[in-house]
């Protein structure tokens, strides 16, 4: 890893985002109150709490509950390999994560049951976790 990716890695930082959240496809665009909704020519998707599965127009779901990890890029659209960073050392503990960017951040979805292993792992790395 080179020594500028390095120094982002280290003046970034990570937070666990509050609840269980589940990945879906759904018939109908929701409305509101859904961590995250996209939609391209064949799908929609859908990121939201498990409590408010319910509401979704649902065809199917990933199974799995995950655990919603917001990273805080210290130079977002700057940071050349900072997902490869993240998602290399999250592999390299035998986890699997779905990548998640918006505009000025990024977040993973890790298994709830693997959700410490990968906070270790990413304090382990050099980016700071914060606790609310």
């Amino acid at each position: 890893m080179d020594a500028k990716l390095k120094e982002v890695i280290r003046a970034s930082s990570f937070q666990v985002v509050t609840g269980d959240f589940v990945y879906a496809k759904v018939k109908t665009r929701p409305v509101d109150k859904h961590f995250l909704v996209t939609e391209d020519e064949s799908e929609i998707t859908v990121v939201t709490k498990e409590e408010q599965l319910s509401e979704l127009d649902l065809i199917e779901r990933n199974k799995e509950i995950y655990t919603l990890v917001m990273l805080n890029v210290s130079v977002p659209f700057y940071a050349v390999g900072f997902l490869a960073a993240i998602s290399s050392v999250i592999a390299e503990q035998g986890m699997n994560i779905l990548i998640i960017s918006t505009y000025s951040k990024d977040y993973i979805l890790i298994k709830k049951e693997s959700a410490e292993k990968a906070q270790w792992a990413l304090h382990n790395l050099g980016l700071t976790p914060l606790y609310v």
